[in-house]
């Protein structure tokens, strides 16, 4: 009984990567050009309940007291492929840059800067838990804040753009042509993957704690909650997830410019104040 109790986190991490590579291998075998936007947001869909495995099989491993070496390790394999390759095919698929152009090379380069980012920002991580796992101070400063943009965050701002940007929503409004979406998308990459590797400090939404005072409070936070689930999403799933996704990376680079503007003034954002080698990877 215990073998399977101990097994759960790991099979559940394991369901994660089949959702990655399921994505990597549609979006491989549909012909160039074909790809649809319900195909699109699909395989988004896919990667989001992936995002929600990655969460679970880390809270199922700290409840069950379950928490080993293979399992960080086959975490983060898992996550470097879900969220550090997937998130480049689907990019790479959905423009169908014709093969040869110099627009084909940039864009290629700029996936595997995101690709290789998102690989480092894992190993580093991981180093650092085994590197804190004997100091309890050090270790709950580890999991307080993120150093560096968290790689399922990364995933999650790159392809709600890449799903946004050929959004019914988006051109209702005014018409994006292919170029001017890959030089976007191409900007974004090599952003997201200089976060991923920097020491910017990215909140941790295990840390989060919301006061609540009153029943009505309770009230609203249900309404508004279920209106952008069941309305929002279902309505407008592009919008919706572009400004949740872009929301958390924007919300973190915020406090950590206030705080760097501040100096030691702001007492409550000294969790935000970048390593001293910011600009630097170890």
């Amino acid at each position: 009984m215990k073998k399977k109790v101990l097994f759960l986190p790991n099979v559940i991490t394991a369901f994660g990567l089949c959702c990655g590579l399921f994505v990597i291998f549609k979006m491989s075998m549909t012909p160039a050009g074909e790809v649809t936007k319900e195909l699109l947001a699909r395989v988004t869909g896919i990667l989001l309940l992936a995002a929600f495995a990655d969460l679970l099989d880390g809270a199922l491993a700290r409840a069950m007291k379950a928490e080993s070496d293979f399992g960080g390790i086959f975490d983060s394999m898992a996550d470097a492929i879900t969220f550090g390759v997937a998130p480049s095919v689907i990019v790479l698929k959905t423009l169908a840059v014709p093969a040869g152009t110099e627009l084909s090379y940039i864009m290629s380069t700029a996936a595997m800067v995101f690709s290789v980012c998102g690989v480092l920002r894992l190993v580093r991580f991981t180093v650092t838990n085994y590197q804190t796992a004997q100091d309890k101070i050090l270790a709950d400063a580890h999991k307080k804040n993120f150093t560096g943009l968290p790689i399922p965050a990364a995933a999650a701002a790159l392809i709600s753009s890449n799903l946004f940007l050929i959004s019914e929503e988006l051109n209702a409004l005014f018409s994006i042509t292919q170029e001017t979406r890959c030089w976007v998308l191409f900007f974004q990459m090599i952003i997201l993957g200089y976060f991923m590797v920097s020491r910017w400090k990215f909140l941790s939404l295990k840390t989060l704690h919301i006061r609540v005072t009153s029943f009505s409070q309770v009230f609203f936070i249900v309404l508004f909650t279920v209106f952008v689930v069941f309305y929002g999403l279902m309505q407008h799933f592009s919008i919706v997830f572009v400004s949740v996704a872009w929301g958390y990376v924007i919300v973190a680079w915020i406090l950590s410019i206030v705080r760097l503007i501040s100096g030691k003034k702001l007492k409550k954002l000294e969790d935000f104040d970048p390593e001293p080698d910011d600009l630097e990877l170890e």
